[in-house]
């Protein structure tokens, strides 16, 4: 073979790799359209707020069938191209589902959260409000609940789960969930060139001498490297006894769990090692989808789903 027809060659391979791509942004580009045109939206009073989710059937069935509740990652929502692209995917496979958006204390949300507005929403919060989403679907009739958290939205479905054993929810999914490291100083010096001990202590004197709802300025929480939060706040998701560590939350889930890592997740490092140990490969399940990123995008969200769909058959649902 000549040099030339090699290089031949190599062009061919490069620009089917460019088709495979092209082809792939345009399943999720059909997806977003497809969510535009169908999408339900749910509201639910809860505390003088409304709350917001977006409900997607599977063909022919009805919420009695069962429901897989979603939650997003940080500060996000549920017109993410990773929740819009789980919800499609699952449809498809025929499992509805209801992905919620936390209402982040504010009145009817939808988007990313606003950096500029002041953060006022505590961890244990999101627990409290997929609660009100079970609850809710209860009231609909629904037969069985899986619940499925992605990010900081896993661990946060992780405290629900480890903290209310209810019969309704069959099964708990966590995609990359966070873990204490994505709170910790190493993490918050990396992420917002800050040194996370002056502004945890301020915080901790503040709530010392009942001034929880004090407002701190340009602070760094979660997904914002600029922006206020009362103590009560900051402390909920840094503070040394905050619940944000989805390995020591696992431990306390009573229904059957998977937890889906992504194998180049750049943002859960090494969930992997802190996770094998509590695995049984039966009651406790884990699937490395290797070559994802922490947002499962392209079609790693295929082999994410292909996954949960194969553990959610082993648990009946």
């Amino acid at each position: 073979m000549t040099h030339e027809n090699r290089v031949d060659i190599t062009t061919i391979e490069g620009t089917i790799v460019q088709i495979k791509i092209y082809l792939s942004m345009l399943i999720i580009t059909a997806s977003l359209i497809a969510r535009v045109a169908h999408a339900k939206e749910i509201t639910l009073p809860y505390k003088g707020i409304t709350l917001n989710a977006n409900l997607e059937l599977a063909a022919g069935k009805t919420t009695t069938d069962g429901i897989i509740l979603i939650t997003h990652g940080g500060l996000g929502h549920w017109g993410m191209e990773t929740i819009v692209y789980l919800q499609e995917l699952f449809k498809e496979h025929g499992d509805s589902t209801l992905a919620i958006n936390l209402s982040l204390g504010l009145n009817n949300r939808h988007g990313m959260y606003d950096c500029k507005v002041t953060q006022r929403h505590r961890n244990d919060d999101a627990a409290d409000e997929i609660g009100a989403w079970v609850t809710w679907l209860k009231s609909q009739g629904v037969s069985r609940v899986v619940l499925l958290g992605h990010s900081r939205g896993g661990a946060q479905t992780a405290l629900y789960a480890a903290d209310h054993h209810d019969a309704w929810v069959k099964a708990v999914v966590l995609m990359a969930p966070a873990t204490r490291a994505n709170s910790d100083a190493a993490d918050y010096q990396q992420r917002y060139h800050s040194p996370l001990a002056p502004v945890l202590a301020k915080a901790e004197t503040l709530i010392k001498n009942g001034k929880g709802n004090n407002v701190m300025q340009h602070v760094g929480l979660l997904n914002c490297a600029d922006t206020s939060a009362t103590a009560d706040a900051f402390l909920s998701y840094y503070g040394p006894k905050a619940r944000v560590d989805a390995p020591e939350l696992i431990k306390k889930i009573q229904p059957p769990t998977l937890v889906v890592v992504a194998g180049k997740d750049e943002i859960v490092v090494g969930l992997d090692k802190k996770i094998t140990p509590l695995m049984d490969g039966q009651h406790r399940q884990i699937k490395i989808v290797e070559g994802a990123g922490h947002a499962f995008r392209d079609l790693y969200s295929d082999d994410a789903v292909e996954a949960i769909d194969t553990f959610l058959k082993g648990t009946g649902h």
